[in-house]
């Protein structure tokens, strides 16, 4: 299993986020996701928005460090995208 973070460098709500992705499947994603607590309403599309105070948990879990450039490319290599505006499948 290999799931993916980029750094916690995107601004919402008063906090910085990292967003988890896996280049598998959604199946993948949601099992890590879940073994390191994160919460279902979490995941936005593609993604699991994770705030930056667990950023070292997700990466002592397994997760990669990569940039953000990085993450979505490996996300539309894997054909799993799914931007804004686009329905999903």
């Amino acid at each position: 299993m290999t799931v993916y973070i980029d750094p916690p460098t995107w601004p919402g709500h008063g906090r910085l986020w990292s967003h988890l992705v896996s280049d598998v499947s959604y199946e993948e994603l949601h099992a890590f996701a879940e073994s390191i607590g994160c919460p279902p309403r979490a995941f936005e599309r593609d993604h699991y928005d994770i705030p930056s105070e667990r950023y070292e948990d997700a990466v002592r879990a397994g997760a990669v460090e990569i940039g953000s450039k990085e993450l979505v490319r490996r996300l539309t290599a894997a054909g799993l995208r799914r931007p804004k505006g686009r329905a999903s499948a």
